[in-house]
């Protein structure tokens, strides 16, 4: 297990390196230095920077650890997908999924240890929250992921355990150093995060300003089957949601993600599929349908593959635009929580 009360180094921006270098007697290219070794060489001890004196080495070893996760177990599909079971260095179990896509390397990231929306549909609410990540374990994912799979991550998806706008702050500092072109360099356009639909914060974000993806978990068209899936609707229902949405549009003018896990007999109807396209009439989304990933502590089963098309060919025909989600990693359990879940029984 990863030890010490030290800060970890991925938590500082760019800007607080320079500036803690500068604040200790250094020359800011030291701080550039140190930058590089982390986010080009991604090395694993402050030992390897190899062109720094060793005062330089000694003071980032006294104020910081390099190291934010440990390995517990990974599991790898047929198809390629990696889900990967990280242990915190206060024990706590967290996990990210990587998928391989013709068009390169995705890794969707966890935000905190458990999640307090509680879907009744997913795995990552079965285990309340216990704290928020910082931006620093958000980001050592990556790196973390990028060394098991010798290869570079270019896409990265913010959909892990937790709600990423209940940690709005670290969220936002680390997607400003995986975007930077002198941190990881992942294209904005590259990265979406996803929200339960936080009203407050979908139209904070609107004002941003990086060109980041927003998707949102809507699952249904209306109250009455969201507040059944997703507690979080009885705080903000189907109506503000869908203000937000325009909110967001009207600012950010940027397309929306709407996902939309397709649960056998609950939301996944051909009426169903008609109000959702006269919720969504008019509005620059595309909808996302996804195949559910059963979990065996609850109810629900996958919708039909009849059910799905069906679904999918009423968006279709009115002018919705909208995909049907080729999973991946159903044999080992991908859906985010799960290995977590288990492994903790």
């Amino acid at each position: 297990m990863i030890t010490g009360d030290h800060m970890l180094i991925y938590d500082l921006t760019h800007e607080e390196l320079i500036e803690f270098m500068l604040k200790n007697g250094h020359k800011k290219y030291r701080a550039e230095q140190i930058w590089q070794w982390l986010y080009k060489q991604k090395v694993e001890t402050f030992r390897e920077m190899n062109n720094l004196p060793e005062d330089i080495i000694e003071l980032l070893e006294s104020n910081f650890k390099i190291k934010a996760l440990e390995l517990v177990l990974k599991h790898i599909s047929a198809d390629g997908t990696i889900k990967a079971l990280y242990s915190l260095h206060d024990g706590h179990l967290i996990e990210s999924v990587l998928m391989k896509h013709h068009y390169g390397n995705s890794i969707c990231v966890t935000t905190q240890v458990g999640c307090n929306i509680g879907c009744s549909f997913c795995a990552s609410g079965l285990l309340k929250k216990k704290r928020d990540m910082t931006s620093g374990e958000i980001l050592a994912q990556i790196i973390e992921t990028e060394r098991i799979l010798k290869d570079r991550i270019a896409y990265v998806v913010v959909m892990g355990i937790g709600e990423p706008f209940d940690n709005y702050d670290e969220l936002m500092k680390f997607l400003y150093t995986i975007n930077h072109p002198k941190g990881l360099a992942i294209g904005a356009r590259h990265i979406t995060v996803s929200t339960s639909g936080i009203v407050p914060k979908i139209k904070e974000y609107a004002h941003m300003g990086l060109q980041v993806n927003l998707a949102i978990s809507l699952h249904a068209p209306n109250n009455e089957i969201r507040t059944k899936l997703m507690k979080i609707n009885q705080a903000y229902p189907v109506e503000e949601v869908i203000g937000a949405i325009k909110y967001y549009l009207s600012v950010a003018n940027r397309r929306v993600t709407i996902e939309y896990i397709l649960i056998d007999g609950v939301n996944d109807t051909v009426e169903t599929a008609l109000e959702l396209a006269r919720v969504l009439r008019g509005l620059n989304v595309y909808v996302n349908l996804i195949p559910y990933n059963e979990v065996l502590e609850a109810p629900y089963k996958r919708s039909s593959s009849e059910n799905m098309q069906n679904f999918y060919d009423v968006l279709m025909k009115h002018k919705i635009q909208v995909t049907l989600r080729k999973e991946q990693g159903h044999d080992i359990n991908a859906a985010c929580g799960q290995l977590r879940s288990q492994h903790l029984k």
